[in-house]
């Protein structure tokens, strides 16, 4: 893990205040070095534009300097600097480190931990403008993003994630001296197989407290004895409302079926779970559901980090606080991060999230204040009202990458970007062009490109949908094949027989076409006797 003891350069959780000084700005720096006294002043000078001049709102700052193996260590451990132990984590090191001691893969410049106070890390090996690029970008942009966006305000506890962590990683220290490390490590790997169907994706109505459940239901008894009347128990059931039928209904609603999170149901659920194993399910579910957000905002959080370390450091120039030598080699670093590769290109990999995120924070920022006619059709509420750090902030604020491309795309980005919608589909022979520039095409190619960040089009939508208590105690699953695209038939068995571990007994996975109803493929797995 990365070390906790690595130096802080900002020792203290509170605001600073940024210096003032009277004349003409001094450089930050000259050169390349740099010591802890330049941190600080660059972090000051970065504030002094965070706040005032693009009105940002951030979390207390913490930057730690770490190693290019601490920076490793990172990367394996999925960037928090505290968690518990496990053998995945050795073997992403050792691979990464290899590619690095090798020249196959660079480091990020740093990480970044959505915590209050915000943690950012930065390498060692950084110069001078390097640093104060990193800053601006995540301890002002990235933190911002953090601290304001409602998928992490909604999701995330900023404030208790690294005492959870710290608790997390001590929990399942203790199980492993107690129960084994074989038997901590075999629930850790069903729950890690289980991850990404192990998060709440829509809000759940807050459930009362003992004495409010209580004071429920005494008055619930109250009003029944209140209207209670024996003729209601001549008059017979509706058609088709069996027994039979109603115990299933009870059923299913005591366990909260139909249930999306997959290990929430376990940890309440599983019959043979023990309450150490049911915890463990409990921390890789709240690990999960914290990295939530991050997976639907990555262009948006890219975007705003971007934009604002541009302007800052822009700002920076402008008041000759860094040298034409340092703005040189910032623009380098930029216009790399930013870069975009053409289709054809060996280094084409998709989307660059950075590119799509920044391109569209200047467009956005040149509607709101130097409109066109077409913009201020395609976008009369934002078009011309003069104030594009307000507007960007909102829309930091209060929408995330699927609602923010289908939104505030606009044809001249999809012009300068050169998109268009081409469908393959496999069971025709040549491409097709979907949309093209015009009216009809930009709106259908906007709607395609928002689609490709949205996760119920990413994400294989299965639910708990019941469970046979009276007979074999068989877990049933449905997973809701959009387009007829089924699951791939290996790593769905792999993944369902980590489920059947853990729940005890068979489980059966039907892939149901949601447009019909009717059943495309089944999975089933057995429960093997490792966990009990």
């Amino acid at each position: 893990m990365v070390s906790r003891e690595a130096l802080s350069v900002l020792d203290s959780p509170t605001r600073r205040q940024p210096r003032t000084t009277s004349g003409p700005a001094e450089p930050l720096f000259t050169g390349n070095d740099w010591d802890f006294d330049t941190i600080r002043r660059i972090h000051d000078a970065c504030e002094a534009v965070a706040g005032p001049e693009l009105g940002l709102s951030w979390y207390p700052n913490q930057i730690e300097i770490i190693t290019a193996e601490q920076m490793l260590d990172a990367y394996a451990s999925i960037g928090m600097p505290l968690f518990y132990k496990h053998w995945s984590f050795g073997k992403h090191f050792a691979q990464h480190e290899a590619g690095y001691r090798r020249g196959l893969m660079g480091l990020a410049y740093e990480i970044v931990i959505n915590s209050d106070p915000c943690i950012s890390y930065v390498m060692e090996e950084n110069t001078a403008t390097m640093q104060t690029l990193v800053i601006a970008h995540a301890a002002f942009g990235h933190n911002h993003f953090f601290k304001n966006n409602y998928l992490f305000r909604q999701w995330t506890d900023a404030e208790g994630i690294l005492d959870y962590l710290d608790f997390a990683k001590n929990y399942i220290a203790r199980c492993e001296e107690r129960y084994g490390h074989q038997a901590v490590e075999q629930v850790l790997d069903a729950a890690h197989a289980l991850m990404s169907q192990g998060v709440h994706r829509y809000p759940r109505k807050k459930r009362p407290d003992l004495a409010s459940e209580q004071r429920r239901e005494r008055e619930r008894i109250e009003h029944g004895e209140q209207i209670y009347n024996d003729l209601w128990r001549t008059l017979p059931q509706k058609a088709g409302g069996t027994r039979t039928d109603l115990a299933a209904e009870r059923r299913r609603a005591l366990l909260e079926l139909p249930q999306e999170n997959i290990l929430y149901f376990l940890e309440k659920a599983a019959p043979r779970l023990q309450r150490w194993q049911r915890e463990i399910l409990r921390i890789v579910r709240l690990v999960a559901q914290y990295f939530y957000p991050q997976r639907q905002t990555k262009v948006m959080n890219e975007g705003c980090a971007t934009y604002c370390h541009y302007r800052i450091m822009n700002a920076l120039s402008e008041k000759g606080q860094i040298g034409e030598a340092a703005y040189l080699e910032f623009l380098q670093s930029h216009t790399n991060v930013i870069r975009q590769p053409n289709y054809d290109d060996r280094s084409y990999g998709g989307h660059n999230p950075y590119a799509i995120g920044f391109a569209m924070m200047q467009d956005i920022a040149r509607i709101v204040e130097n409109p066109t006619a077409e913009d201020r059709q395609w976008f009369p509420e934002i078009a011309g009202t003069g104030d594009g750090m307000a507007v960007l902030r909102d829309i930091w604020a209060n929408y995330r990458d699927e609602s923010f491309i289908a939104q505030f795309l606009s044809p001249k980005l999809m012009r300068d970007l050169r998109l268009f919608h081409v469908v393959d589909d496999p069971d025709e022979p040549e491409l097709r062009v979907e949309a093209i520039h015009d009216e009809r095409g930009y709106r259908r190619l906007r709607r395609s490109f928002a689609r490709q960040y949205d996760v119920a089009w990413l994400d294989p939508d299965i639910e708990v949908v019941d469970v046979d208590l009276e007979g074999d105690r068989r877990l049933i699953l449905h997973h809701k094949a959009l387009n007829r695209i089924t699951l791939q038939r290996d790593d769905a068995r792999r993944v369902l027989q980590h489920l059947a571990d853990l729940w005890g007994y068979d489980v059966v996975l039907k892939e149901v076409d949601p447009a019909t109803g009717s059943i495309l493929g089944e999975h089933l797995a057995s429960a093997r006797p490792i966990f009990f």
